[in-house]
């Protein structure tokens, strides 16, 4: 081999040995963090559509979404080194979700499913109908919160 191919294979080596590493766990918790919070615009978007003026297609995006970042997988992004904060990223998951792999396997399937339920029924352009599912969507995300979520403390 010439210098110039062992040196292609020494970076290519070494390329692979970072990229299987995977992101640092401050990450994975901002990556999460940022998939709620983007998820939650979009509630607050449906919502707003529901108390005021209906728009049919601004309903379907924002359920699209919270279709598509909940099937996204996401669970991997609770991965070990997560569950309490790490450099400047705190978590607000409790214990539990790390180690109640039952009960949080059955909390996500049911906000995956009536996210995705919420998608279809937001085509429709039936807003009685989307009402009904968004708060099915809602009381998912409140069953999650109750056994796995630290809520914040706002000051007033």
């Amino acid at each position: 081999m010439n210098k110039t191919t062992v040196a292609a294979l020494a970076l290519f080596v070494a390329g692979t040995a970072l990229a299987q590493q995977g992101p640092k766990p401050e990450d994975l918790i901002a990556f999460r963090q940022a998939g709620y919070k983007f998820m939650a615009w979009n509630t607050g978007r449906i919502k707003a559509n529901l108390e005021g003026s209906y728009n049919k297609e601004e309903v379907i995006k924002a359920a699209n979404v919270i279709a598509a970042v909940a099937g996204s997988g996401m669970g991997a992004l609770f991965a070990p080194g997560t569950e309490k904060a790490v450099g400047n990223m705190h978590t607000h998951a409790k214990p539990a979700l790390f180690t109640d792999k039952e009960g949080v396997g059955k909390v996500a399937m049911a906000f995956n499913k009536e996210a995705g339920e919420l998608a279809k029924v937001a085509a429709t352009g039936d807003a009685a109908a989307v009402k009904v599912q968004f708060g099915k969507l809602v009381e998912a995300c409140k069953a999650c919160h109750k056994d796995y979520r630290v809520e914040e403390k706002h000051e007033h």
